[in-house]
């Protein structure tokens, strides 16, 4: 089995796709008896699972919940140890230090796990900054998507010192992820050109983390692609030398109401996945 056929959530996005073009038919009946067996199918394998979780026991339940994959099979039959609340909160601790910088902090406002929302408040120094927004918006997503892919919207009230509290809805999570080959031994100040559903993207790496962007400068408009330098977390395009922070969401350096468009990576089990469709002004 493919690598792209073990991602659960592109698995489940495909059997959707799928049970919408039957729909489409016009064939009531047809249509019923596909999401009848669908149905099944997930009570069969959710009753199996369930099965070997009691015969594990708790050590190996232990792992199991370690394993995104299998984690997110066990939040779909409702067998995680953990309810959606816990996990949230797990995840905002692990992201919560990377926020500082960005949104000062972060809190928890509540959870609606049948409608799949979590609320939260930013407090900090964004201030409107769309690159600073674009950060905490990516962080925050990752962490959540990973910890509670349940979770099929994130409001966020985003207070500022300037500004009156503003409604920030990160919705849909679900999004079709491209994996990329090539990417996971991308060297520290290296950047590399990559072409993602059809899409052009610029990868870098810095500090041994991966960023990547849409391969377009936002000051005159040349792709980055070839000729773009990246010195430490700087970013300069070739054509018309205007820097870019790569670790501040491509923030501009010279022009700060400039920013490159940064786009969801996600890099785990030697694997680098993209998300072109969700990166801002696509």
């Amino acid at each position: 089995m493919t690598d792209e056929a073990r991602d659960l959530r592109m698995v489940g996005s495909r059997i959707e796709e799928l049970l919408g073009q039957i729909r489409s038919t016009g064939d009531p009946g047809t249509a019923e008896t596909a999401e009848e067996v669908v149905r099944l199918v997930v009570e069969l394998y959710g009753a199996g699972l369930e099965r070997a979780v009691e015969l594990a026991g708790p050590d190996a339940l232990e792992r199991f919940v370690g394993d995104e994959l299998v984690a997110s099979l066990l939040v779909l039959h409702g067998l995680h140890p953990k309810d959606t609340r816990t996990r949230v909160v797990e995840a905002l601790d692990q992201v919560r230090p990377y926020l500082g910088s960005h949104a000062g902090g972060v809190e928890l406002l509540g959870v609606d796990p049948e409608a799949g929302v979590v609320r939260l408040r930013l407090e900090g120094s964004c201030d409107g900054c769309p690159s600073s927004t674009q950060t905490v918006k990516l962080a925050i997503e990752r962490a959540i998507e990973q910890a509670a892919p349940e979770v099929t919207a994130v409001e966020v009230e985003n207070l500022t010192v300037e500004k009156e509290p503003q409604l920030l809805q990160i919705q849909p999570l679900r999004r079709e992820w491209e994996v990329v080959e090539g990417l996971d031994g991308l060297e520290p100040g290296r950047l590399t050109a990559v072409e993602v559903a059809g899409a052009g993207v610029v990868v870098c790496s810095v500090g041994g983390e991966l960023y990547a962007y849409r391969d377009r400068c936002p000051a005159c408009g040349t792709g980055l692609a070839g000729s773009a330098a990246l010195d430490a977390e700087v970013l300069a395009c070739a054509a018309c030398r205007q820097r870019f922070d790569v670790r501040l969401a491509g923030r501009g350096l010279d022009r700060p109401e400039l920013h490159l468009v940064p786009l969801p990576l996600l890099a785990d089990d030697g694997r680098v996945r993209l998300a072109v469709g969700s990166g801002a002004g696509a």
